[in-house]
């Protein structure tokens, strides 16, 4: 029996939430004893990826339809924040699977058909930067360009990158006068992999750059992100809406394994130096650490209530609203930028013995404050939050 066949047969006889979750906790002790071989690799171990794909990663928010998981996203961004309580890479990696797996549900029927031919538990990875252009032409497209973190590409069976499209050399208009964009996707064999991942955190996830050269890409390969939604289900009618929850998630798991490593010094019972008592028994670290729960409660609170809410919308088929995106905006840039605290004083608590390499803390350190430069995290989001309140309130008052 195919390795699809097996975990298709495993996930219909039992709760799949459950099961992904009952998977990660049997392999948590495998992925911690391997952090080190992940960030030297600067990827995540094939046979790892391999165990990754039978607890049901890739196909988590794949629909049942094409033998997926199709879970509540709720659940899903549990099995995020315990992948990214394990390891930020990891984490990182469960990320790119479940928005992969949302953004290719706008792909016509046909190339839908073509990513999932072998089961759901296909790898799907891409750059979201406009890197490349494709030229309109007889039968399809001639694209060419460069594309930056693609995080997983190097086990992916699928790429994917947004291309400005051209005719005759010039941009075409799109919506608001932007020029038009559209998503190419092909098999992973088609592209070339650029070894250029050298980065200060995240290094196990390898977002290389990834290439076309002068590619003639059929019309068939190409989808809109703003098209209608092509699959149904709360899942799939809105794209934007759930991507900085998914972020969100991630910085929250992050936060939580920072804690639970810094809990873990702690109760090896290390005293520092020139300290009068260890550290569990100090009350300037019990005070600090009371404040970092606190911090974290309130991360954890926030992003439940912000998640819930989405769901809500998305049950009742009003996800696909600009102001959704906006709110959902403001919870991924005050988790990210939360999350960086609690790090940072996890790390400060933790003392000297955090800054060598074989500590967690310093490794989750540099991966918080990676993952909060992307784009989802930037504070320039608060613009359009401090809009969106103050048309809010001028509504109020009419």
């Amino acid at each position: 029996m195919r390795l699809q066949e097996r975990l298709s047969d495993h996930f219909a006889l039992r709760d799949p939430h459950k099961a992904m979750l009952v998977g990660i906790r049997e392999l948590a002790p495998e992925i911690t004893a391997r952090t080190a071989e992940i960030e030297a690799a600067r990827r995540i171990p094939p046979d790892l990826v391999e165990r990754l794909r039978s607890i049901g990663i890739f196909r988590m928010f794949v629909p049942r339809s094409e033998g997926g998981l199709e879970l509540d996203f709720p659940a899903g961004l549990e099995v995020i924040k315990a992948l990214a309580r394990l390891d930020g890479s990891i984490g990182w990696i469960a990320v790119v699977a479940g928005a992969s797996s949302l953004f290719v549900a706008a792909s016509p029927a046909e190339l839908y058909k073509r990513i999932y031919q072998d089961g759901p538990d296909t790898a799907i990875c891409g750059s979201s930067q406009p890197g490349g252009t494709a030229e309109r032409v007889s039968g399809g497209y001639r694209v060419k360009g460069r594309w930056p973190f693609a995080s997983g590409c190097t086990h992916a069976d699928w790429i994917g990158g947004f291309c400005i499209v051209t005719e005759n050399g010039k941009p075409i208009p799109g919506p608001q006068g932007k020029p038009l964009l559209r998503v190419v996707a092909l098999p992973a064999r088609d592209w070339d992999v650029e070894d250029t991942w050298h980065a200060a955190g995240l290094k196990g996830t390898g977002s290389h750059h990834v290439t076309l050269r002068e590619t003639l890409v059929p019309e068939a390969n190409f989808f809109d992100l703003e098209a209608a939604p092509r699959q149904s289900g709360p899942l799939y009618q809105a794209l934007r809406q759930w991507l900085p929850l998914l972020h969100g998630a991630f910085s929250v798991g992050l936060a939580e394994g920072m804690v639970d490593d810094l809990l873990a010094l702690a109760h090896t019972g290390r005293q520092q130096l020139y300290a009068a008592v260890p550290m569990r028994e100090s009350e300037t670290f019990q005070y600090e650490l009371g404040r970092i729960s606190a911090d974290l409660g309130a991360a954890q609170g926030f992003h439940e209530v912000q998640v819930a809410g989405h769901w809500r919308h998305a049950q009742s088929g009003t996800l696909n609203n600009e102001d959704l995106v906006i709110e959902g905006a403001r919870s991924a840039t005050w988790l990210a930028t939360t999350c960086v605290g609690i790090a940072d004083a996890c790390f400060a608590l933790a003392g000297s013995s955090a800054v060598y390499d074989t500590s967690p803390l310093q490794r989750r350190l540099r991966d918080i404050h990676v993952a909060a430069q992307h784009a989802h995290a930037q504070q320039r989001q608060y613009v359009d939050v401090g809009k969106l309140a103050l048309r809010r309130s001028a509504e109020d008052a009419a």
